[in-house]
This record gives structure tokens, C-alpha cells and sequence, in this order.
């Protein structure tokens, strides 16, 4: 942890002395230290569904794995923890550190999310930035309790939204070829 004038910036080789706690996630955004509880089981449930979804898709095509909860070190200064993400088989031997780790961008990212304005704030301000610019080609936001999903893509450089999904809308995406799926499976 340094200190930079009146703030702190919080680096990956902090989060190892934490004390270790099961029911806490934590994660750091451009030297940010934000810290949740265990998400809510319906959140999991959904998060378990996307991944279970694509992953099925993934077993059909062979085009790439999905993960679920996998940590991310972009830098000391951003380490994060997505509910869902996708590689592609080329990127994948590229992106893994010795550790087990993501060093770079998946292809896709989906963040649940969590109830509070500090976890909203996180995964649509925060993590939205830091994903654009790390290069994150799509980005999904789910909202297991609207029982909605944005989705963002990489156009000139940056992600931005290109859909707000609810009800029977089918979810698509080019960097999954031939996946869709009704958006209402991911919340029954």
C-alpha cells in the first residue's frame, strides 16, 4: 500500500496480508480497495447459469472455456474478481500466469450484479472503465433483480452500450457464433 498525497492506492501484494475470509470478496480498481460480502444465492444461481450456458456452447463449438470467478491481475494496481468471463482457445495459454492467474482480457466478461449503490457504482463505473480500457471485447451487466442484462461492445476503441435485454429478448453475441439463448433462462 502507498500513499499518495491523501490517498491511498492499494497494490495486489497487499490483498496477501488481509486476513483471509471466505465471505469477503476483495478486489482493487486503479489502486482502489473495494471490499463485498458473499454474493446472494439467487445471485450466484444466475451467474451459474450464464456460465453453464456458454460453457455448453463452448463443449459444442470447441472455440474457447468460460470460468467462473476467475481472479484477473491486470497490474498491482487492478486486480478483480468477474462472476463470469470467456477466452478464446488462442488467447487463453496467453493470458495465464504461473500462478493460474488472468494477466489480459477475456474476450467476455459478465459481473452479476450485487445489491448496494458502492457495488453498482464498482461494476457499472469502475470495472466498466477498467474493462474498455484493458481491451474487454463485450461486456455483460446482469441485473438478476430488474432480470435484465446490458450489453456493451468494443466500438472505436472503448465499450459502450449497444443493448438493454429484458423478458424474451435473446441474447447474442459476435464473439460467440451461433450462442443465443433467452435472457429468462439466466433468472428461472
Amino acid at each position: 500500500m502507498t500513499q499518495a498525497g491523501n490517498q491511498i492506492r492499494w497494490t495486489t501484494a497487499d490483498l496477501e496480508v488481509l486476513a483471509a475470509d471466505e465471505w469477503k470478496r476483495y478486489e482493487i480498481i486503479d489502486g482502489e480497495l473495494f471490499v463485498s460480502r458473499a454474493p446472494h444465492i439467487r445471485h450466484q444461481g444466475v451467474g451459474g447459469r450464464i456460465y453453464a450456458n456458454i460453457f455448453n456452447w463452448s463443449e459444442k463449438t470447441n472455440l474457447g472455456q468460460p470460468f467462473f470467478t476467475p481472479g484477473i491481475i491486470f497490474s498491482d494496481a487492478d486486480n478483480v474478481i468477474p462472476d463470469v468471463v470467456w477466452i478464446s482457445n488462442e488467447r487463453l495459454a496467453q493470458l495465464v500466469d504461473e500462478e493460474g492467474h488472468l494477466t489480459g482480457a477475456p474476450e467476455l466478461i459478465v459481473e452479476v450484479l450485487s445489491a448496494g449503490n458502492f457495488n453498482e457504482r464498482r461494476d457499472k463505473e469502475a470495472k466498466l472503465k477498467l474493462y474498455s480500457l484493458k481491451g474487454v471485447r463485450e461486456y455483460w451487466i446482469v441485473d438478476w433483480r430488474l432480470q435484465q442484462i446490458e450489453v456493451y461492445r468494443r466500438e472505436n476503441g472503448q465499450l459502450v452500450l449497444v443493448a438493454t435485454l429484458i423478458g424474451d429478448d435473446e441474447i447474442t453475441s459476435p464473439i460467440l457464433p451461433g450462442f443465443n439463448c433467452k435472457i429468462q433462462q439466466f433468472f428461472n
